[in-house]
């Protein structure tokens, strides 16, 4: 017995990408990452703090997220605004409308371009707003 949030589609599916994006739209940063593989070749493009060619799923993490965390007491609050699907892959637009401890709002946009292998992200390439970034830690210090 499979749940739909667990069943791996036999053709990648708008629903079920947004269905795996839902969890970040409701914080469940777990539940997103679960549908992301351990060995993700994730690269953050632009010049910035966040920016790097991460290996794994713990190196991304602890080089994006946990920085995010640090300075974005309820996390970078991400809302999936379209995604599209073809063959393996999906883009998906997304943005923040978080607050830093400082005030400072982050309100950032994002391009995640996903490539799926048996329903797990393999792979992405994430496109973002490099100067935003930057002004996010320049004015909150970790």
């Amino acid at each position: 017995m499979s749940t739909a949030r667990s069943a791996v589609p036999q053709e990648l599916s708008i629903a079920y990408v947004r269905g795996i994006f839902k969890n970040l739209e409701s914080g469940d940063g777990k539940g997103f990452f679960d549908h992301v593989a351990d060995n993700v070749d994730w690269i953050v493009e632009g010049t910035h703090p966040l920016a790097g060619h991460y290996h794994s799923k713990a190196e991304f993490l602890a080089h994006t997220f946990e920085k995010l965390a640090k300075v974005l007491p309820k996390g970078a609050e991400l809302q999936v605004e379209h995604a599209l699907v073809s063959g393996d892959w999906a883009v998906v637009e997304l943005h923040s409308d978080a607050t830093a401890k400082n005030g400072f709002r982050f309100d950032n946009r994002y391009c995640w371009v996903c490539r799926f292998v048996n329903g797990t992200i393999v792979e992405v390439r994430a496109y973002l707003d490099s100067v935003l970034v930057a002004r996010l830690f320049e004015e909150n210090p970790i």
